[in-house]
């Protein structure tokens, strides 16, 4: 198993690779964090058996408990309950930023905090990382499909801009939920760009045209809304 230079830090100190680049390092044998196998240098198997028995074994949409161990820019590092150690990372378990939530987040701390106690859903073993890929929001309520849920394509609702794009402009309609206005969308006449007609922050009336619970996406028109607009004080 090559350990991704993410991580690398935790093993041994080395120069700062690439991002994303994988790197194979040493791990000393005075590792007092390892208690599984034993480790081979330079690209030798750092896997112990009993952890890949232990990855097979499990199922998809199992649930697993275990404690936050560690929080990363690119996601949380989990230590099962169940299940024999990792001889390099913090956890066996890894939940990514996008599993963590399925509202929109800045990072893994606006949702859990290191020692807290979390159930995710297995999704699947990462057999080049040696690690369960997990997910929290997986075992929460998706709140698009309850969004989904009480409206209709043609129904009209409030919003506001809440991020402007080449084509178009994002229109949060309720908390967490947004849909986007394709600038043929955003008004009668032909918009070149989505800064000609709105702004961020302004007050919209959209009316649905599309409810996409498998992609879990939006789409909206201004242009066929019949209440007026309120445009954000600068």
């Amino acid at each position: 198993m090559r350990v991704p230079a993410r991580c690398a830090s935790r093993a041994h100190r080395v120069r700062q690779p690439r991002p994303g680049r994988y790197i194979s390092v040493a791990v000393g044998a005075a590792q007092p964090t390892v208690p599984h196998g034993r480790l081979e240098t330079m690209g030798g198997p750092l896997e112990p058996p009993e952890l890949r028995m232990f990855l097979e074994s499990l199922s998809p949409g199992e649930l697993l408990s275990g404690t936050v161990a560690a929080l990363e820019r690119f996601g949380v590092f989990v230590a099962l309950d169940d299940g024999p150690d990792h001889p390099v990372f913090p956890g066996v378990g890894l939940i990514t930023i996008p599993e963590l939530s399925w509202l929109r987040i800045e990072s893994a701390s606006d949702v859990v905090a290191v020692g807290q106690r979390v159930t995710c859903e297995f999704l699947a073993f990462d057999t080049w990382n040696a690690e369960a890929r997990l997910s929290l929001r997986a075992t929460r309520p998706d709140p698009f499909q309850t969004f989904a849920d009480r409206v209709v394509v043609g129904q009209e609702l409030p919003g506001r801009v809440t991020k402007l794009i080449p084509f178009g402009a994002f229109v949060e309609v309720a908390k967490g939920i947004e849909g986007l206005v394709h600038n043929r969308e955003l008004a009668s006449a032909p918009v070149a760009a989505p800064e000609d007609v709105v702004r961020l922050g302004d007050e919209v009336t959209v009316v649905i045209t599309d409810i996409d619970r498998e992609r879990r996406r939006l789409a909206l028109s201004r242009r066929r809304a019949k209440q007026g607009d309120r445009r954000r004080q600068p």
